[in-house]
């Protein structure tokens, strides 16, 4: 960011401008940024399902003239689709906002990886971990609800007369699963281990994760380390593709802001081919931008590839009503927590996802 700061300082010598850097997750912007909106930044980074929120506060800012040229001509429709609402245009995607599967190819080879059963099948030590279940606050659970079909209000996640159907017979399914899952001697759980410390010292052998985890993942296991598309998995007799959710991390401007003119220049200047291809260099973001996207280097590049495979392959548009926003994360994040703690059982699944179908279309 200092460096793309200092570019944009000598090439706009007209505005004399203080800097001032917060380093928040694309995942937590939205929570600082409604604190205060008058007083938030000029120019932030966000994920795309945050968008419904931003702007029914008024806090972000419609993006028109050269720079909503600039999204539509140089990123791709679907990409664009992120941080469009009622057909405007409010950010700049900069890159894929999706997870796919690392494994350690010292415990797992290429036969092993295409399928939960298979990982969980593969003969390991006592102290060794087969797999990681991280639900990411409801953010990786969706992928075996989606996977198997199910959906919350339809799926664009805008239709809210479609319902939820979590608690119908595959969704019961896919719960009895994750319930046998969870339980797993040789499945770790998230919040008791983390997956660096297991790692470490070569006791896991598949996880989830993203793009932003890679440097620190690559710098324990090295040539270890291996990387594909997340696996199918069968609950009830058939097998399904698990489908992550997908969206983007963009950049967005205070619509409160007090140097609209400059902030709308500083965020198009961040978000163009040439600093998209840095921030890739410098931090592996695979490039929204179509042309970064296509240059030789991220072509060649194993990480970027199975992040291309996983978006269109194995991957949901993550919904991002408002209605959605506002009840999926609190409710569906507590699943996998309840599972653990067995006050979700076999016994109680039925009832226990009926009431999330209730919590989720109360009105």
């Amino acid at each position: 960011m200092k460096q793309m700061q200092d570019a944009f300082a000598e090439a706009h010598p007209e505005y004399q401008i203080t800097w001032t850097t917060e380093v928040v997750g694309e995942d937590k912007c939205q929570d600082e940024v409604l604190k205060d909106v008058g007083n938030a930044a000029d120019v932030f980074l966000f994920a795309s399902d945050q968008l419904p929120q931003l702007v029914d506060a008024g806090a972000i800012a419609q993006l028109g003239g050269d720079t909503e040229a600039m999204v539509k001509n140089d990123i791709a429709e679907a990409v664009v689709d992120t941080v469009t609402q009622d057909g405007k245009i409010y950010g700049i995607p900069f890159t894929h906002n999706t997870f796919f599967m690392y494994y350690d190819k010292t415990l797992l080879d290429e036969s092993d990886i295409t399928s939960l059963e298979k990982i969980m099948a593969k003969e390991t030590a006592d102290n060794v971990y087969n797999y990681y279940f991280e639900s990411a606050g409801g953010w990786k659970l969706g992928c075996y609800y989606y996977g198997a079909g199910c959906s919350i209000f339809g799926p664009e996640g805008s239709d809210l007369s479609a319902g939820v159907d979590w608690n119908s017979a595959t969704g019961l399914a896919v719960t009895n699963y994750l319930i046998d899952l969870i339980n797993n001697p040789k499945c770790a759980f998230d919040g008791e281990i983390t997956v660096t410390e297991l790692i470490e010292g070569h006791r896991l052998g598949a996880w989830f994760g993203g793009t932003w985890e890679y440097e620190n993942f690559h710098s324990i296991l090295g040539d270890d380390l291996g990387m594909a598309v997340i696996p199918t998995f069968n609950p009830d007799g058939n097998d399904y593709q698990l489908l992550s959710f997908y969206g983007s991390k963009a950049i967005g401007v205070n619509a409160q802001s007090k140097n609209m003119a400059a902030a709308v220049q500083f965020a198009a200047f961040i978000g163009n081919e040439e600093n998209q291809v840095l921030r890739y260099e410098l931090s592996q973001q695979v490039p929204a931008n179509k042309a970064a996207g296509a240059s030789e280097k991220v072509l060649a590049d194993p990480l970027a590839a199975v992040l291309v495979e996983q978006s269109n392959n194995a991957s949901v548009a993550q919904p991002s009503s408002s209605v959605f926003s506002s009840r999926y994360w609190s409710y569906a994040g507590a699943i996998p927590t309840e599972i653990r703690s067995g006050e979700i059982t076999r016994d109680n699944a039925q009832a226990k996802l009926d009431a999330f179908v209730q919590a989720m279309t109360a009105e």
